[in-house]
């Protein structure tokens, strides 16, 4: 037998596994590193996050993602060598957090790499008849799994569109095993680049868990600082929105494309909420000039009336339903702000109390899907929104 298979096969049977979680989403702020200890699998998962680090990206690693992130048309001479750079970055940045932590590569049995996100491409987007729904991540697993000496599995989504899903979001797997609770109806809210949400009712009905992409996050709130402020990735602390007053018609505006009356689930990506869509509504709105601070604020108000919209129609005339959130978003207190003040019947809760800190939770994600692809029992009869739970990940060995 293949040593490394042999490798694989002894991680599997092990009491305790240590996984790394990675994730690198379209905010493109950093890298997030998780080092998880598991034990069991399913709904027998058992989770200790034993370290977490969020690595910042440099300008200049940011700048180079941002030559093909989320663009139709890209050199393809430079995506090629980006996916392979792209995994070694990672694993140097893996290395410096084991030294950092003290932990040696040895002791850990897996990582799981999300992959930088350069393209979203359902087909509810690309409204192409002979295709179907794509979407591509890159930063190369057997780059990582060579730089770090660890086994690694990488390009998760693949296999969510192959069985007839749209690739986003996954998070739906990862919630249920490790948050789902008999008595609290729980919406775990994702505010990214893009804004997600999990519902995950008390009563533990497959059949009524929600997990969807909402809409625009942090996305078109940092594009547009990046594109007007220099040397500037995100609204601070909603700094500069503070400053502005929100401009009703281009809310307004914003508000209308179709995406919004699609049913659950759906899934989304900067392809579509974009700077060109700010454009577009501009345009339409016919709002002439708008300075930054005041467009900022609207950004922010769109962001959170359309999170705001989603929730409504799906904890509507609910009872005993919390929000825990997570993601870059809840760092800009403005959005915070106007998502508890229009939802007052809605209890808040931090989602350190479910034992993860909320930067780690996505990272956290993708360490339960590479624990189910090596110890876990699939089941056809367990669906989560019509999809069987499934091994996801390809596997690459560091020699």
């Amino acid at each position: 037998m293949n040593k490394n298979i042999q490798h694989l096969y002894t991680i599997a049977q092990k009491e305790e596994r240590l996984i790394i979680g990675l994730m690198s989403g379209t905010s493109l702020d950093g890298l997030d590193v998780v080092l998880c200890s598991f034990s069991g699998a399913g709904r027998e998962t058992r989770i200790k996050v034993l370290n977490f680090e969020t690595v910042p990206y440099s300008i200049d690693f940011k700048e180079e993602i941002l030559t093909v992130f989320s663009k139709q048309q890209v050199d393809l001479a430079k995506l090629c060598l980006l996916n392979g750079w792209i995994g070694e970055q990672h694993g140097q940045m893996i290395n410096e957090c084991l030294q950092k932590w003290g932990i040696d590569k040895e002791d850990i049995d897996l990582i799981a790499s999300h992959g930088q996100t350069i393209y979203h491409a359902p087909k509810r987007l690309h409204q192409l008849e002979k295709f179907g729904n794509g979407t591509l991540q890159i930063g190369d697993g057997d780059h990582l799994a060579v730089t770090t000496g660890i086994i690694t599995l990488s390009d998760f989504r693949q296999k969510h569109i192959a069985i007839g899903g749209e690739g986003a979001p996954l998070a739906v797997y990862g919630d249920y095993l490790l948050f789902s609770n008999p008595t609290e109806n729980r919406v775990l809210l994702n505010i990214g680049g893009i804004a997600n949400f999990t519902y995950l009712p008390a009563d533990g009905s497959l059949n009524k868990i929600i997990c969807t992409d909402i809409g625009a996050g942090n996305t078109m709130m940092d594009a547009y600082v990046r594109t007007h402020f220099t040397n500037q990735f995100y609204d601070k602390d909603a700094f500069i929105a503070r400053k502005g007053n929100k401009n009703n018609a281009l809310l307004n505006e914003l508000k209308v494309h179709d995406f919004f009356a699609q049913s659950f689930p759906k899934t989304t990506g900067p392809e579509l909420f974009n700077l060109a869509f700010l454009d577009k509504a501009l345009q339409v709105a016919e709002v002439g000039f708008i300075s930054h601070e005041d467009l900022l604020a609207t950004l922010n108000k769109f962001t959170a009336d359309m999170i705001i919209d989603a929730l409504q129609r799906t904890i509507n005339a609910k009872e005993n339903v919390v929000i825990y959130a997570s993601g870059g978003g809840i760092h800009n207190p403005l959005l915070m702000e106007h998502l508890q003040a229009s939802l007052p019947n809605v209890e808040f809760r931090d989602f350190n109390r479910l034992g993860i800190n909320p930067d780690a939770k996505e990272a956290v994600l993708f360490a339960v899907l590479a624990n189910e692809a090596i110890a876990g029992n699939a089941s056809k009869e367990n669906n989560l929104q019509g999809m069987s739970q499934v091994s996801m990940g390809k596997i690459s060995f560091p020699d």
